[in-house]
């Protein structure tokens, strides 16, 4: 048998999937997460009618708190009390995911980085510059990598 009469698995095509709808992410503590989103990263919080139907009764019960971005995509922090990496040093990577990166205009860039410094935010590494723009790389409360990155100037 020669490999072109190897069948494949169907695929979802190409261009298929249209955008990230959501990001979901667990925290431990979630009244210091919503301040980190919505207050130091400054992120719009749903509220009100804002809150997916599907979501308002963990809304209410302060389960669950939601998040726009940007560009319209949608954060979720489910609590999870009982949560802990299973290493305290949070440079110790404990998800399959690596981080969540946020674009931001090249001028507001300084002032961002000045804004999680302010905060006592924990840096991981950067600023950093390379050909593709600005990056600085940082944790929420959880200990989740997040990153703040520009284009180039």
């Amino acid at each position: 048998m020669t490999d072109s009469a190897i069948a494949s698995p169907p695929a979802i095509p190409t261009g298929a999937l249209r955008r990230v709808h959501h990001y979901a992410l667990n925290v431990q503590d979630m009244a210091a997460s919503r301040q980190f989103y919505g207050q130091v990263l400054g992120l719009h919080e749903l509220q009100g009618a804002e809150v997916p139907e599907t979501l308002k009764d963990l809304v209410a019960e302060g389960k669950v708190a939601n998040f726009r971005t940007p560009d319209g995509t949608i954060l979720d922090l489910f609590g999870e009390p009982d949560l802990a990496p299973p290493h305290p040093d949070p440079t110790q990577q404990f998800t399959r995911a690596n981080h969540l990166a946020f674009d931001i205009a090249p001028e507001q860039f300084d002032s961002a980085v000045a804004a999680l410094k302010v905060s006592n935010v924990q840096i991981d590494h950067g600023p950093v510059s390379r050909p593709t723009g600005r990056g600085i790389y940082f944790y929420d409360p959880d200990g989740f990598l997040l990153e703040i990155r520009c284009d180039p100037t």
